[in-house]
């Protein structure tokens, strides 16, 4: 209906003025309700909106502290393995002090903290091959089977003797220190042989063991027989 100009009230006649204001009135409500239900349409959509963004912001904050727990647990990982590296390599990784801060190589950015620390882990517990026992090695061995059998042998007679021309209950007890001592310096020749073979990052077989064991007790047994030999000769 087209809106009523203040020229049509002069030329219409009474009941055409009342009739078109009681259109107006009908039209004003319609306009009212209408205007009613668009501010309802736009509330309710202003609260769908907050209620979205409420929404991204909880997200987002429950974001923020499951990064933060990976930060965490990153940080305490990255800490193991630092504390593990000095202690394999020694006084070389304890010069540069702390863990060395966070830093991602360049062109590898696209891989994830998981990634770094695992090949980290990985290089860490990485364990070099032992190198081959060589002939000077081994002649090297034989000599420390070789002196643990004459040490041994050397001080069993010297707890002998001293046991001998004492009294009392070291009078008693030496022969036994003495023959511990004689089985005990052939093992002690196997871990200085150990300590030896560990720094020239060579590796030590059973059989290698056994030979400087067997060499040291065979040599010690001469010795201890001879020695026996000679006193009760004299």
């Amino acid at each position: 209906m087209s809106e009523l100009q203040p020229a049509d009230f002069e030329r219409a006649d009474y009941r055409t003025v009342l009739r078109r204001l009681t259109t107006l009135d009908q039209r004003a409500a319609d306009l009212r309700a209408e205007a009613v239900e668009w501010h309802a349409e736009q509330r309710a959509a202003a609260d769908e909106q907050v209620a979205a963004a409420e929404e991204q912001a909880r997200a987002a904050q429950r974001a923020v502290r499951a990064a933060q727990r990976d930060l965490e647990e990153v940080d305490a990982r990255a800490a193991g393995l630092w504390a593990e590296y000095v202690h394999r390599v020694g006084p070389v990784a304890e010069r540069f002090g702390k863990l060395p801060p966070a830093s991602i190589p360049r062109q590898r950015s696209e891989l994830e903290a998981e990634d770094y620390l695992a090949e980290v882990e990985k290089k860490v517990k990485w364990t070099p091959p032992a190198r081959p026992i060589t002939f000077g090695v081994k002649v090297l061995f034989w000599i420390f089977g070789l002196a643990g059998g004459i040490v041994g042998a050397l001080l069993n007679q010297v707890l002998r003797d001293t046991g001998a021309v004492s009294t009392g209950d070291w009078h008693q007890a030496a022969p036994v220190v003495a023959l511990l001592v004689l089985l005990a310096c052939p093992v002690l020749a196997v871990v200085g042989a150990k300590l030896v073979a560990d720094r020239r990052k060579v590796g030590l077989d059973t059989a290698t063991v056994v030979t400087i064991l067997v060499t040291g007790l065979v040599t010690a047994m001469l010795l201890f027989t001879a020695t026996q030999y000679a006193s009760g000769g004299r």
